[in-house]
């Protein structure tokens, strides 16, 4: 569960939560490690850019008038919607290579780093329970997205130290069995995958998980893959490889090649709710690509400006999980539920800034001027908490 929107329903994105490059749940001489440690620019704009867009598509007030590419595209289609949480995922895996340099330098290995991955997954998931306990107003402690996101990571974590060969071994190998788990597991509506409500992982939540409160379990298989693959985009950065970025972009054009086409064979569709290889390839691609880009202006050193273009990014993507969970505890607690008169009548103040948008400038200029308020309004404080170095770590 998210941010809640006034004319659309929610969306389900999170961001992933800062992990290797931050210091987070680390003893003092591991955070010293990490903040002596440079900063790659172009995964905190890159998660940065992320963060702008889920908050986009989590409150765009447009209702029938919102662009088909801010809303989520119909079973076996793919939109910018559908790109937000993988790339939240793919930036998490991103972090991972400067995770383990940072507790290397450190001397943090062996059982020590374990404990240390496994407090912090553990501290994460708990916090998905608390934001969803918060937006569902009842204790929920089953698996929700930021829950998700800590089973992915902490197991995209436990492989970090192998070899780039082995590690996209393991993420194929992820990928193919869950493929056939896919395409080939007889349920109640016939063999393999139907439709977005019918198919095999359904099935299983329904006869096996929901009980227990862990539907949606089976989504850490390819969710893991996608971590890993950001792991793979990020290490020849993080090791300065003079080659990195033909690699990144072999990297980037195969896996989207390939996760487009094999979609349009028409084997395995496109889908978020089910996770399917070719959404996975497909999304890692795309946020392949785009570090390379960011990488490209912020840290290869051929443009002067670079850092400084992409700087307003870098709020956000630096402060990614106060980003997400602020503004729906804000929502929720405050905008939602303080009743105002400013429009002559009770009503949210959310309702009543759109309402009193719209009135002043239409259905359309008001929407869009709602929207793009609450963003700015997110990335300010953001802004704030950063010049205080109000930095918030798991």
């Amino acid at each position: 569960m998210t941010d809640f929107p006034l004319s659309n329903p929610p969306v389900h994105e999170i961001p992933a939560p800062q992990s290797a490059v931050e210091s987070a749940a680390l003893p003092k001489p591991v955070a010293e490690a990490v903040v002596r440690a440079p900063r790659l620019t172009a995964l905190d704009a890159w998660r940065g850019a992320t963060v702008l867009l889920m908050l986009l598509v989590n409150n765009i007030a447009l209702g029938e008038y919102t662009p088909t590419q801010l809303q989520h595209a119909h079973f076996g289609g793919i939109t910018l919607t559908d790109m937000v949480f993988p790339w939240f995922l793919f930036c998490a895996g991103a972090a991972l290579p400067y995770s383990q340099a940072a507790m290397g330098r450190a001397g943090v290995t062996g059982w020590a780093l374990y404990r240390r991955l496994l407090t912090r997954a553990a501290l994460l998931y708990l916090m998905g329970a608390f934001v969803t306990s918060v937006t569902q107003h009842t204790l929920t402690l089953g698996l929700g997205v930021l829950q998700l996101i800590a089973l992915a990571t902490l197991c995209g974590a436990l492989v970090a130290g192998w070899r780039s060969r082995w590690q996209l071994l393991f993420a194929a190998a992820l990928l193919l069995g869950y493929g056939f788990f896919l395409a080939l597991t007889p349920h109640a509506g016939g063999t393999g995958v139907v439709s977005e409500t019918i198919n095999p992982v359904q099935a299983v939540n329904d006869a096996l998980l929901s009980d227990w409160g862990l539907r949606g379990l089976l989504s850490v298989i390819p969710t893991t893959a996608l971590v890993i693959f950001g792991s793979l985009a990020a290490r020849p950065l993080q090791q300065k490889d003079p080659r990195a970025p033909l690699k990144l972009l072999g990297l980037g054009l195969a896996l989207s090649i390939f996760g487009y086409g094999w979609a349009a064979t028409g084997q395995l569709p496109f889908s978020k709710t089910l996770w399917t290889p070719p959404y996975i390839l497909y999304s890692a691609g795309l946020g392949t690509l785009g570090i390379l880009g960011c990488w490209f202006i912020a840290d290869s050193g051929r443009l002067a400006w670079g850092n400084r273009l992409l700087a307003p990014l870098t709020i956000p993507g630096r402060n990614a999980l106060a980003g997400y969970v602020l503004p729906i505890l804000i929502k929720v607690w405050i905008l939602l539920d303080w009743q105002v008169t400013w429009t002559g009548k009770s009503q949210s103040i959310a309702a009543s800034l759109l309402s009193l948008a719209k009135g002043a400038f239409g259905p359309i200029g008001g929407g869009w001027t709602y929207t793009l308020g609450y963003i700015l309004a997110v990335w300010l404080g953001l802004r704030w908490m950063a010049r205080r170095d109000m930095i918030w770590k798991l």
